[in-house]
């Protein structure tokens, strides 16, 4: 690690890109730490990770602009983090820079006191991407960092970020006392903890301490099957044209310019489209046969920044998990849906998932992947079922950027929720909204139980847990601990009354052997002889046993 001299300056392009860096490395270094700060007492904790993705995916879309105004970076990091975000917490994180981002447009550089203001733009940002701010979390580690620092706005940026990170430490300390759940669990909040780490390595970069850094992801280079695509194929799926435009000053009217007309010659040139602006820069990705006559026509707009063009054909072709694109032709509804689990997903395909994102705890799909699900599914509206609490914000960040369908999400947060919802959706009365209304009711009254082992010693909801045995749990409610996950699951479905129940379907996980859930199955039959008990196996991982009860 060096250390070179410190020198008070103004905050520019290339210092906010190293600020980045070493915000990543930092986050990187404790994402397991930050992981293991979860406050439920199972090994499913995956803040460290979303953060660290959500962030290197801002830094990936940046890094190629260097030498570009303060302003310029920032949005680039700002487009980067809203479709790369994952989970809660990298949507608000994602938030937190937009506001950064909007407090810094159009600036090529800024003083101590505007990158203040930008900071009480990304608390505003920030709580304004919650409809129920909660405080003892990462929204009110970022507010009352910002609202003590900001007496100090006129000081050098290092002593500012001092006080900043010293207000985030004092915050972040205090967030069991405003969140009793952390108290229980004898932890301070992991998304505040993240938040901290990237601003100690923004320190860090002010100080010119050289932590590594991180370097911009090198491209992945695919081993392309040429003989997919012959002297003989014809084209049907066309082009996935991405591109960065930057509008240029001699060829419009910046500071009059309506995106608008960009948009919509997109719109009609094109399937599957996202577009948005942030500054001077416009985000493109479109499905296209003629991606050539694209280009030409935006250029008349701007310059590119960056271009990729893939053959779909090709796309497909080579990766089994590569959306084939969407037909012209779209039917009514289309179900898009998240599970863990080569079971668990044949189950949901069953039940009519047109497209099934492979994802769940400890690994939550981004916003590009719920927008490359919704390319693959050829419907006019798209409900989908994120089926996990932490990914619900994840899909409607989605599906507010895509334009191509509606998109509404139903908000299952288990994986028994969004079971039931499907099964029973009715989408006779062709009406969009009373269909997803009608199957968020039903996802509310479903009872779904979850077996797991014990990541800590704890007490939880009145019960001892013991680390290295089970628990049973509903929700975030603990019912059930055992020394085996057998008895953990007995104890759970008698606490949950599964022999009222008309029927109860069982997943078992991949932690689970086979001949013990069949002895499992073939003992709770006997134990609830009046309930229907089918037997699945899902393969999924963190739950042993998922209890669906209908």
């Amino acid at each position: 690690m060096q250390k070179e001299t410190v020198r008070t300056c103004n905050l520019g392009g290339d210092l906010y890109l190293k600020m980045l860096s070493q915000g990543c490395a930092r986050l990187g270094k404790n994402r397991q730490a930050i992981n293991d700060l979860n406050v439920f007492p199972i090994p499913d904790g995956d803040t460290g990770d979303n953060m660290c993705l959500t962030l290197e995916a801002g830094y990936a879309q940046a890094s190629p602009l260097q030498g570009a105004s303060l302003g310029e970076i920032a949005n680039a990091v700002s487009s980067g983090m809203l479709l790369g975000a994952r989970g809660n917490s990298g949507v608000i994180l994602s938030r937190i820079f937009a506001g950064l981002a909007k407090g810094l447009s159009g600036l090529k550089e800024t003083d101590t006191d505007g990158f203040a203001a930008a900071m009480a733009s990304a608390v505003a940002e920030a709580y304004g991407s919650v409809s129920h701010p909660v405080e003892g979390t990462i929204l009110t580690v970022v507010r009352e960092g910002a609202d003590s620092a900001a007496p100090h706005c006129k000081e050098s940026m290092e002593s500012y970020m001092s006080i900043l990170t010293h207000a985030m430490e004092d915050s972040l300390e205090k967030t069991p006392d405003k969140l009793p759940v952390l108290k229980e669990a004898g932890v301070v909040d992991s998304g505040g903890a993240g938040l901290l780490q990237i601003f100690y390595g923004f320190q860090d970069a002010l100080l010119g301490i050289d932590d590594g850094g991180v370097e911009s992801a090198p491209a992945k280079h695919q081993n392309v099957d040429l003989s997919a695509f012959d002297e003989n194929t014809e084209l049907k799926f066309g082009y996935c044209t991405e591109f960065l435009l930057r509008l240029q000053s001699s060829k419009v009217d910046l500071a009059n310019f309506n995106e608008k007309v960009i948009e919509d010659y997109i719109l009609g040139a094109g399937d599957s489209v996202v577009f948005f602006r942030e500054g001077t820069i416009i985000k493109v990705h479109v499905h296209t046969k003629r991606p050539g006559d694209i280009l030409n026509t935006c250029q008349q707009w701007g310059e590119f920044l960056t271009l990729k063009i893939e053959n779909m054909t090709l796309q497909h072709h080579n990766s089994s998990l590569a959306p084939e694109p969407a037909p012209v032709k779209r039917k009514d509804f289309g179900i898009v849906t998240v599970v863990n689990g080569n079971g668990i997903a044949d189950a949901f395909r069953t039940l009519g998932a047109d497209y099934v994102v492979e994802g769940g705890q400890t690994m939550n799909p981004s916003v590009s992947d719920f927008v490359a699900a919704f390319d693959a599914v050829p419907a006019k509206t798209i409900f989908v079922f994120p089926n996990n609490s932490n990914i619900i914000m994840t899909a409607r960040q989605a599906a507010e950027l895509y334009s191509d369908a509606r998109v509404l999400v139903i908000p299952t947060k288990d994986l028994g929720s969004g079971y039931v919802a499907i099964a029973t959706l009715d989408t006779s009365s062709g009406d969009p909204d009373s269909i997803a209304m009608a199957a968020g009711e039903v996802a509310s009254g479903v009872v779904c139980g979850l077996v797991a082992p014990a990541s800590r010693d704890t007490v939880k909801d009145g019960v001892e847990v013991h680390k290295g045995g089970f628990i049973g749990f509903r929700g975030d409610e603990v019912l059930s601990s055992a020394d085996d996950r057998v008895q953990a699951a007995v104890d759970l479905l008698k606490t949950l009354d599964a022999g009222s129940r008309d029927v109860v379907l069982m997943f078992s996980g991949a932690g689970a052997p086979e001949d013990e859930a069949g002895a499992l199955c073939d003992s709770l039959g006997k134990m609830f002889p009046t309930t229907e008990l089918i037997f699945n196996y899902g393969g999924q991982a963190v739950y042993d046993y998922i209890f669906i009860l209908c």
